[in-house]
């Protein structure tokens, strides 16, 4: 094997000579600059979220439900992108795609850069704008379908874990990084010109070097498995079993939160609490990407399943929480609410997804059972390429999240002057999410022919 070529074709990551020799310095490496290139790739998905909390005050006359609807779009666009982003690994090889995937990111950079400095931009077209930041969502579901392949079963729970939390702490970033280069004219990025005495352009500009470095660091170090290489039907068996939509459903209870509340959070602070500087609201995401690995570790330990069941009452009752402290005008109560609850959706994103795996190999050694090592085998690959697949098209639909909250946080306060009976349906979500959980993944009954026993499993 050379050192690093463009396509490896023997990857055998459960065997664990290979992977003590070469294998895990390999997959290290690849994990390292997905994480670069996602981490950028969320960055630019929810730039938004910051952009519009400036834009009335440099001269865009927009009403706060089209600054919602500004928000979520991108959520909308990037839940969308995230399906074939899902099957493109195994088309077009993960290097590959991550290469093109990072590159096309100057699109909503340099058009936002371009078009927030124009206040005559008619909503529509702003709008047309926004939803380009949605490509940056569909790296997720690529980078995570590549990285399930480099790494060992009992590893994948903390793989998929740190790959998901380095970017999903790309949301933190924008939201710590955009207020500080939007208001300071020391950094005048590519001599931008102020609107208003703010450097909107900025917020697309600054994201130009970091994407190129992104660019090259897949180039130069990242590579191919011709063992993740599956045709797309083979791969769309998923969409016809039943626990990939359940999963589905439950990670929009979780990675859906995370996306849905983290584009939010910034203008729904300057809504209710006027005040309070916007600033703040890098916390959210950035206690909600850290508390991810720990989910996924967790899960590693105890079980998805069990982790899973007790973060949804978790999440029930911090959202409890914030209705209370947002009825009350109590911003205190109101952000520590809000940051549990950000805590809550990162255990659940880590847990949720090292359900994933488990439940497809389950399944798969299940039909294989008292047929020999050749079916097994055959069983464990199968389980390999649906997992990868399924990683991805779940996370495609949790994404729809990141559309449903602000929208539905816009249309209260449009409806009722307050985002608590936007609230109140999410709340109600949360219950289904863990009714669903106990029956499928917790309720120890007899099962049907063909049937193992999840609960039994512990996934």
């Amino acid at each position: 094997m050379t050192k690093n070529p463009t396509w490896i074709s023997d990857w055998r990551p459960e065997d664990e000579a290979f992977w003590n020799a070469t294998g895990k310095t390999i997959a290290r490496r690849n994990l390292i600059w997905s994480i670069v290139a996602e981490h950028i790739g969320f960055s630019v998905w929810l730039i938004w979220s910051i952009v519009t909390t400036k834009l009335p005050q440099a001269g865009f006359h927009y009403t706060t439900d089209q600054l919602f609807q500004l928000v979520a779009v991108p959520g909308l666009i990037g839940a969308l992108m995230r399906f074939p982003y899902t099957f493109a690994v195994t088309t077009f090889g993960g290097r590959n795609w991550t290469i093109f995937s990072a590159a096309i990111l100057f699109i909503p950079t340099l058009s936002l850069a371009y078009f927030v400095s124009q206040p005559d931009t008619p909503f529509w077209l702003m709008l047309l704008i926004a939803s380009t930041a949605g490509l940056g969502g569909g790296n997720f579901a690529s980078s995570m379908t590549n990285i399930s392949f480099f790494f060992p079963d009992r590893m994948k729970g903390w793989a998929l874990g740190l790959n998901a939390a380095g970017g999903n702490i790309g949301v933190s970033s924008v939201q710590l990084l955009t207020p500080i280069l939007m208001t300071l004219a020391v950094f005048n990025l590519y001599q931008a010109t102020p609107v208003d005495g703010i450097f909107l352009q900025n917020a697309g500009l600054m994201w130009v070097l970091p994407i190129a470095i992104a660019v090259l660091g897949a180039v130069f170090f990242m590579n191919n498995l011709t063992t993740a290489k599956s045709s797309v039907k083979n791969q769309l068996a998923i969409v016809k079993r039943k626990h990939t939509w359940i999963m589905a459903y439950l990670y929009i209870g979780t990675f859906g939160s995370f996306i849905g509340y983290s584009a939010a959070f910034p203008l729904l602070i300057k809504t209710q609490f006027p005040s309070i500087s916007i600033s703040i609201a890098f916390l959210g995401p950035l206690v909600g990407s850290l508390s991810r690995p720990f989910g996924g570790w967790l899960a590693d330990k105890v079980g998805g399943s069990i982790i899973t069941f007790w973060n949804f009452i978790l999440m029930a009752a911090a959202t409890v929480g914030v209705l209370y402290f947002v009825g009350q005008k109590d911003f205190i109560g109101f952000l520590s609410m809000f940051l549990i609850l950000f805590v809550t959706t990162g255990i659940g994103n880590g847990s949720t997804y090292r359900m994933i795996p488990s439940i497809f190999r389950e399944q798969n050694l299940f039909k294989a059972r008292g047929k020999g090592d050749a079916e097994r085998a055959a069983a464990l690959k199968t389980a390999s390429i649906e997992s990868g697949a399924a990683v991805g098209f779940i996370g495609a639909v949790g994404a729809v999240g990141g559309y449903l909250i602000p929208s539905g946080f816009g249309k209260s306060i449009a409806l009722t002057g307050g985002p608590q009976l936007a609230l109140a349906i999410y709340l109600s979500f949360y219950a289904s999410c863990l009714a669903l959980t106990w029956w499928f993944y917790l309720r120890r009954s007899p099962q049907g022919e063909g049937a193992p026993s999840l609960a039994e499993a512990r996934v």
